[in-house]
């Protein structure tokens, strides 16, 4: 490896630390790259990221000062509104697709000469691909970049939507289910990550609600879609419409979304031979390495807040024709569809509220804190929601549909009001995701799915056997006692989040600095036949991440 000689070397504390703290699986490669990658780019103000060069900071006491940067002034106001609606317009069709089919359950299962249960099956394993996704494509957006991530995956669930719609056999239909799950949950994880790249700390809360609308509109309007389809036309022009509306979004991502990362990780294996780039690659597309953010409490936490409202949402709308149709006498699916709106509906309001009611509560304790900004503060928007109205709705859904009382219109509006109560928490979950360590927003959402989607498939598998067993009340009183579980570890993360994630980096960085230390010391003095200092003054990742940041952003005002 040669040394960048256009560039003058500075080691300095904050290079040297970055090294000490490197993930698990890339402590080597890091150490590693240290002289020409740091070099190469600390020149950049624009850059930023884990691997980016970060200057010392001004706010040495307050690492989650907030400052503007100059990098979120890329594009225009417009462009951006262009990228989270064709990134919320290809975040509907996956959830939109685990949906759809539900509608139709009797007539899949009729085709294939097998049951209800069997199809709801598939769903489950739809979900279960759903989770595994994300800590593949999360990780792999960071090295390559958002855009030929979401337009491989794009152009791949194009084919195999076609590929169900002309499933011969119960097994082809399974198997490719499944994989167009795995390729469609890449949307909502890198439309994440687009967000995170283009948007303030305090305008993302705003961006996420729009964008969310596609997400959490798509599992229920699918079913709707799906209801109209099938009283009028065969359960395969479902997918029909879905390998439609997979193209149109394939076009959309290739004219104008641009990519959005701020620093591709691949840039910085320049100059290394290809044993040092595969051993590199390989560490840096770990699988795994997402799931190791689960050493932070405050991530598991919002992991759980996050599983309470899928768990809800899929638990909810899977068992809506086995569970209303026999209460209320409905005898079409189009009629069973009808009900999926009242959901939706109220996600397409809270799309308007929920994101910018997120953003004034961060912008309010930002002014109670004289200017420092806290990441935890956004969860604040969430708790009155999943502590008091997400109960409230659940269980009186549940119990009037038991005891069958209060007819149609009560599920109806308890349906809609559960629907805003999810738009008020999602954006505020989801942002805090991109916000808590700045640089790693692909693998933390990516972690924080791989979860949540678990439950999903959780719920959708066992909703029907549990009512089936203790009735529609009593599960959906457990329901409730799940989420306000979860309300109550949203207030830990709020009061306790920032000392944890503070001891879990203290911790890291006692056990990684000796033998990183001695790993970059002895390649750097081989490479560059420079003594290399001992660090000082040393901060954890997560601090050099959001320091760094900051003080970049100062510079270049």
């Amino acid at each position: 490896m040669v040394p960048d000689k256009g560039r003058r070397e500075r080691p300095d504390a904050a290079k040297q630390q970055r090294q000490d703290d490197s993930n698990d699986d890339g402590d080597t490669i890091r150490s590693l790259r240290q002289t020409t990658a740091v070099d190469a780019y600390r020149s950049a103000s624009h850059v930023s990221g884990p691997d980016a060069f970060h200057p010392p900071p001004d706010h040495e006491d307050d690492p989650y000062h907030e400052a503007g940067d100059e990098v979120y002034d890329r594009l225009s106001p417009l462009r951006k509104h262009i990228i989270v609606a064709v990134c919320s317009f290809c975040a509907f069709l996956s959830p939109q697709s685990s949906t759809s089919v539900l509608a139709a359950t009797p007539e899949v299962a009729a085709t294939y000469h097998t049951t209800g249960s069997i199809i709801n099956a598939s769903n489950a394993g739809y979900m279960v691909f759903m989770g595994i996704s994300p800590v593949v494509w999360g990780p792999m957006s960071q090295v390559f970049g958002r855009r030929p991530i979401l337009l491989m995956t794009a152009v791949l669930f194009f084919l195999l939507s076609l590929a169900t719609a002309l499933a011969p056999n119960l097994a082809a239909f399974f198997v490719f289910r499944a994989a167009s799950a795995f390729e469609g949950t890449a949307f909502i994880l890198l439309g994440s990550a687009c967000l995170g790249d283009i948007y303030r700390p305090t305008e993302r809360g705003t961006a996420m609600g729009w964008f969310l609308s596609g997400a959490l509109i798509g599992p229920s309007f699918g079913p709707f879609l799906g209801g109209i389809i099938v009283t009028y036309s065969s359960w395969r022009s479902i997918f029909w419409l879905q390998t439609a509306l997979a193209g149109t979004g394939v076009l959309g991502l290739f004219f104008l979304v641009p990519e959005t990362i701020h620093h591709k990780k691949i840039a910085d294996l320049e100059g290394y031979s290809r044993r040092e780039k595969s051993k590199a690659l390989l560490g840096m597309i770990n699988p795994i390495r997402p799931l190791r953010l689960f050493r932070y409490w405050n991530q598991v936490l919002v992991a759980c807040g996050s599983s309470a409202l899928i768990w809800n949402m899929y638990s909810l709308l899977t068992p809506i024709r086995y569970v209303l149709n026999p209460r209320f006498h409905l005898e079409t699916p189009l009629l069973t569809g009808l009900f999926y709106l009242a959901p939706g509906c109220g996600y397409l309001l809270g799309t308007f509220m929920g994101g910018r009611w997120a953003d004034r509560t961060v912008r309010v304790w930002i002014n109670k804190r004289n200017g420092v900004r806290v990441p935890e503060d956004r969860l604040r928007s969430a708790v009155p929601f999943m502590g008091l109205l997400m109960p409230a709705c659940i269980l009186t859904y549940g119990w009037t549909v038991d005891k069958a009382v209060g007819g149609i219109p009560v599920p109806v509006i308890v349906l809609f009001l559960q629907g805003v109560g999810q738009l008020f928490c999602f954006p505020s979950l989801n942002t805090y995701c991109l916000d808590v360590m700045p640089g790693q927003g692909a693998e933390v959402t990516a972690a924080n799915y791989f979860v949540r989607y678990l439950a999903g498939c959780l719920g959708t598998a066992v909703v029907l056997p549990a009512i089936e067993g203790i009735g529609v009340g009593w599960f959906e009183t457990i329901s409730a006692l799940i989420f306000v579980a979860s309300a109550v570890g949203i207030m830990a993360a709020i009061r306790w989040g920032e000392a944890w994630r503070k001891s879990t980096d203290a911790k890291k960085a006692t056990n990684k600095t000796p033998r990183n230390a001695q790993i970059g010391t002895q390649h750097q003095r081989r490479e560059t036949n420079t003594a290399v200092p001992e660090p000082e003054d040393e901060m954890t990742e997560t601090q050099v991440e959001t320091h760094g940041r900051e003080k970049t952003a100062g510079i270049t005002q």
